[in-house]
């Protein structure tokens, strides 16, 4: 079994000059401070993720590092949407106390943020791909990155010198110049890489490589495709984010292809084309037209997620041909979970389990287990401050997580939080999507909808679906009290009482 450093030890023996001072006989040699290297994806759900228990997903590489390192079961964001989401990782803060509480608003470039602090502790920093906060990065020695959301072809990249366009796809591109930054970094000292994917955000438009992928294959619906709603408060049923309804001719690569160069628009229309006449000649409507949207749009997304995880690998055969796997933590997440189908849905947004959950794996070999799974609750404002912890960086005024770092021992913590605290904002547009507040623990999740004066709860231990809507049960009353008992305490606690 592989050697895992104490928690103790993760403290107080990263100092990047601790490699030549002498070691006591006997002892175990200090670490250095780890390299980092964060991917980072946009709307990857973790069901899309086969260690994450996946049926169709192709993520061969990401399976590697969950097989190698630490997968966290319970990771939840506290607002599923990209540009909060984002801001949330970088500051260790919720929405509200960072200002970022929709996708229009402006981060402000001046808050601590984890590559800050890195940089601050003498780590060389590094973003390229995707950034979407609208205020030019921070705390980065080289950024290059997609101007708003980015194109999946050819796509625009802007960094100080200013804006260029590059021709490939998007994943290749981005990872093209992560290892290209890697090969030319000072190697003498310890380095924050920050890969940020486009994919697979909308209109999940798939690299030529990956477009053969589910070909003539019928992917397993979700159970509640056809939810209808039953129980639950109003605004489920008046989102605009359906399946069946709300994704565009774009969105299903129908009509007009998108442009592409010629090696590549012939593998577009190799996979698209028959698909597409055959539509056009017997009109599907209905349950059937439905599930025609379903499969099209998940074999999409799926192709666009297979380009990401062969970017990780890409990026593990670096590490390994250059001898730093073992000096290098890995980490693997998304800004949030994504809908793939389950109760008619595409997008995020809800707090239900699918937009809440997003994946988190952390390799990092010599210091944590592989294949440890891990059920703590764990939110996106933990990552900063467990960044800088492990750096040995400065800590962030103002952050409101917790570092993961006890968790990346051998013994799990005494005592851990017991719920996480959620609130969503952006409405009416896009998707109208109700604002709503929560509180979710290991078993329960209570759901507050102030603008319908509405409630839900759900037993997530019998209801893992969150079809039963038990609010209003006599049984539950003194459990939904006490749940939002707790929600007010939460509110307290991260100052969000209005």
């Amino acid at each position: 079994m592989p050697y895992r450093a104490p928690v103790v030890l993760l403290l107080v023996a990263f100092g990047a000059a601790c490699h030549s001072a002498a070691v006591p006989q006997g002892e175990p040699a200090p670490r250095r401070r780890p390299n980092i290297v964060f991917v980072l994806a946009d709307d990857h759900a973790a069901h899309a993720i086969g260690a994450y228990g996946s049926r169709s997903a192709r993520t061969p590489s990401i399976d590697r590092l969950a097989a190698e390192g630490q997968r966290f079961t319970n990771a939840f964001c506290g607002n599923a949407i990209c540009a909060p989401a984002r801001a949330t990782l970088l500051t260790g803060r919720h929405s509200h106390a960072h200002g970022v509480v929709d996708n229009a608003a402006v981060f402000d470039p001046s808050l601590p943020t984890f590559p800050k602090a890195l940089q601050q502790a003498g780590y060389q920093t590094a973003l390229v791909g995707k950034w979407h906060l609208k205020s030019d990065p921070a705390g980065f020695g080289y950024w290059e990155v997609f101007p708003d959301q980015g194109q999946y072809y050819d796509p625009e990249l802007r960094s100080p010198a200013g804006t260029r366009k590059v021709e490939g796809y998007a994943s290749e591109v981005v990872t093209d110049l992560a290892l290209e930054w890697l090969e030319e970094r000072d190697p003498t000292q310890p380095f924050l890489l920050c890969l940020h994917h486009k994919a697979p955000h909308r209109s999940w438009e798939p690299g030529p490589k990956e477009l053969a992928l589910f070909r003539d294959e019928l992917l397993p619906e979700p159970e509640t495709l056809f939810d209808d709603y039953t129980t639950r408060s109003s605004g489920a049923a008046a989102q605009e984010m359906s399946v069946a309804r709300h994704l565009s001719d774009y969105d299903l690569k129908l009509g007009r292809p998108v442009p592409k160069r010629p090696a590549d628009l012939a593998e577009w229309r190799a996979t698209y084309d028959s698909e597409n006449a055959g539509l056009l000649a017997s009109p599907l409507e209905g349950a059937d037209r439905t599930r025609w949207n379903f499969q099209r749009y998940l074999k999409d997304y799926l192709r666009c997620v297979a380009g990401v995880d062969t970017s990780v690998g890409r990026v593990l055969e670096w590490l390994d041909s250059h001898g730093l796997a073992e000096d290098t933590l890995v980490i693997y997440a998304s800004d949030q979970g994504f809908f793939l189908g389950e109760h008619g849905w595409y997008d995020k947004r809800w707090m239900y389990e699918e937009a809440l959950r997003f994946p988190l794996i952390l390799r990092w070999p010599g210091v944590i287990e592989p294949g440890t799974v891990d059920g703590h609750l764990v939110s996106g404002i933990d990552l900063a401050p467990t960044l800088c912890e492990l750096a040995q960086a400065p800590a962030l005024p103002g952050t409101q997580g917790t570092s993961l770092a006890p968790l990346l021992g051998p013994t799990p913590p005494a005592t851990w939080r017991d719920a996480i605290y959620y609130r969503y904002f952006e409405y009416p547009e896009p998707h109208r999507v109700e604002p709503h507040f929560g509180v979710r623990t290991t078993s329960e999740k209570l759901i507050e909808f102030p603008r319908l004066s509405a409630t839900e709860f759900y037993d997530l231990a019998t209801d893992p679906h969150e079809l039963h809507n038990l609010a209003a049960s006599p049984e539950h009353s003194a459990r939904v009290a006490q749940l939002r008992q707790r929600l007010a305490e939460l509110r307290l606690q991260f100052d969000d009482v209005y």
